[in-house]
């Protein structure tokens, strides 16, 4: 074998490794901005399902798994991505890290993020715990670009359900900071990507996402603040979309609404909704020979965030 072909298959196996390995690194240093001190009862749960996490409930440490980008494709975009469960729990499993090492193979740095649960309990504005971890989340991210070799210019937001709310409110909503930013880094994702996502609190919502989060008598402000196809301007990132029409927990409606309020502000916007699939079906729905995920691949290289040798 010539040096040329050692290199590479150097490469390829700290690749593999790569896809496999995880960095996992808190949110915050020290206390968490707003949060109350946790009773000693109130310890987060890890869900096994045939021998591994599937899930995760009661979080009280957010933090980001790191999962870096095949060195052979490697093209600086990132996503980071937030699992979906109602925000009552983080489906991680097929949700987030199933996601994450699909992105790497691609040449994309993928983050998990571990984000806080609304709760009382352990937060002073349950309301915005989540917004402020997914705003943290960013602001790591393109604070360390460099060390991560990211381009701070493609670094978008990911979610499924609860998560693809809290992806879509971060995307409309980076303006109204809930951290601190001593640098005064840009909060805004470069692109969205929201699958079978809740998007409005007052037209066809989710109403187990609704109570978890804001509660049973929150006022009209706050639903009107986290109907996030509210607040799609010209600003908004260009982002991807996808649903089935048969979704019987979160409905079909939520994505048109989105779409239709960032084609009403000129913004680019792809949707793609199936004749079938229900929810929560992660990569894999199904019901279909299609998979949504190659559809992402073509939408993410017509964009410029990934590159022609990807496969």
């Amino acid at each position: 074998m010539n040096k040329k072909g050692l290199l590479l298959l150097v490469m390829g196996i700290i690749g593999l490794n790569a896809v496999q390995a995880q960095e996992i690194m808190k949110l915050y240093h020290g206390k968490i901005p707003g949060a109350k001190v946790a009773p000693a009862s109130y310890k987060e749960k890890e869900t096994i399902v045939k021998g591994k996490v599937f899930g995760l409930s009661k979080v009280t440490d957010p933090s980001l798994s790191l999962y870096r980008a095949d060195p052979l494709k490697a093209n600086g975009t990132a996503v980071i991505i937030c699992p979906g469960g109602g925000y009552a729990f983080l489906a991680t499993d097929h949700e987030g890290e199933e996601v994450a090492r699909r992105f790497t193979k691609l040449g994309i740095t993928a983050f998990v993020l571990k984000y806080r649960l609304p709760s009382d309990t352990i937060m002073v504005d349950r309301a915005f715990g989540p917004l402020q971890d997914a705003q943290q989340a960013i602001y790591l991210v393109r604070k360390n670009a460099a060390a991560w070799n990211i381009n701070p210019a493609k670094i978008g937001i990911m979610g499924f359900s609860a998560g693809g709310h809290l992806a879509s409110s971060l995307a409309v909503h980076y303006g109204d900071s809930k951290i601190k930013n001593p640098e005064g880094l840009s909060l805004r994702p470069d692109f969205a990507v929201l699958i079978y996502p809740v998007i409005s609190f007052t037209a066809s919502p989710h109403t187990g996402s609704v109570k978890n989060l804001i509660g049973r008598n929150a006022s009209q402000a706050q639903k009107d603040y986290f109907s996030n196809e509210l607040h799609v301007n010209s600003q908004t990132p260009i982002s991807f979309l996808v649903h089935a029409n048969d979704d019987d927990t979160v409905p079909v409606e939520n994505t048109i609404l989105f779409n239709q309020a960032m084609v009403k502000n000129n913004v680019p916007v792809e949707t793609h909704l199936y004749q079938a699939g229900g929810h929560g079906y992660g990569m894999h729905n199904k019901t279909t020979s299609d998979e949504w995920f190659l559809r992402l691949q073509e939408w993410m290289l017509a964009n410029q965030l990934l590159n022609k040798k990807a496969d």
